[in-house]
This record gives structure tokens, C-alpha cells and sequence, in this order.
């Protein structure tokens, strides 16, 4: 038995109108919406009621995808992680390769991302920041120099 492949990574937003001009203007494209619903949803998440409707983004031209959610019920829970910075335990960030990163912070910025830190060169391979973007994802970037 031998793994396949990493199929998407979700991420639980609040606005997810938001979210996907978020990632459409980082370059990700919307492969589709959709509401989940129904007890097959509830016996897979463990959540009884449960009704989401998700947007699901993907790479142009790659492999990975990303699953926004954004739960209708049950109410969804702010435990406050949306300002936590990225050590927390169990805390999700997501990295992207871009060509030209300086650009890239400048147009995440009109859609609400905020570098946390700054952008820093890691020897002579990456300009890289990590950003917060809608609903507090963390967002890391990297431009591969040379």
C-alpha cells in the first residue's frame, strides 16, 4: 500500500468571498463551490447538523489544491487563532513559490495580507515572509533567486 498523492489541504474561513480573491490574486484558480451537507458530511467531519459550503482553488499549473470552508452550521468557532502567531501547535500554514515576491506582497496587501515579519533572503537560494491573509491563514511565500 503505498501513498497516492496529497490531495488539498482545507482551510475554515469566515468570508469566502474573501478568501478566494485572496488566493485568486496570489494566482491560484477556483475549480468550483459547492454547499456540503447531508449525514454522510456529519459521520466524515463528527459534526451533527453540519452544513458548509467550500470553494475549492488550485494551482494552474500543479498538482496541489486548497479547500476553502466556510461553515454555516454548526456556528463556527473563533478561538482566537486568526491572530496567533505561527508556533501554535497544530496551527496550519500554507507555502507558495512565486516569481517575483516583492509584487506579490504588494497586491496580497490590497486584499488584506499582512507581512508578519519581513521579507528576508535565506543565503543566496530564497527571498521569503511568511503573511497573514483572510481569516488569519497564514500565508508563506518564496521567490527562488539565481
Amino acid at each position: 500500500m503505498a501513498l497516492q498523492r496529497l490531495d488539498n489541504v482545507a482551510v475554515v474561513v469566515d468570508d469566502l468571498d474573501a478568501a478566494v480573491a485572496f488566493f485568486a490574486e496570489l494566482g491560484m484558480e477556483l475549480e468550483g463551490r459547492t454547499t456540503i451537507e447531508g449525514r454522510w458530511a456529519e459521520r466524515v467531519v463528527g459534526l451533527d447538523g453540519l452544513r458548509s459550503e467550500i470553494a475549492m482553488m488550485r494551482v494552474s499549473d500543479g498538482p496541489g489544491r486548497l479547500e476553502l470552508t466556510r461553515y454555516h452550521a454548526p456556528t463556527p468557532l473563533d478561538l482566537g487563532l486568526g491572530t496567533a502567531p505561527p508556533n501554535v501547535l497544530g496551527l496550519h500554514r500554507v507555502m507558495f513559490a512565486v516569481d517575483d515576491i516583492d509584487d506579490t506582497v504588494e497586491r496580497l496587501g490590497s486584499h488584506g495580507g499582512e507581512v508578519l515579519g519581513e521579507i528576508v533572503r535565506y543565503e543566496d537560494a530564497y527571498r521569503l515572509c511568511y503573511l497573514r491573509g483572510p481569516g488569519g491563514i497564514i500565508v508563506g511565500i518564496a521567490q527562488q533567486l539565481g
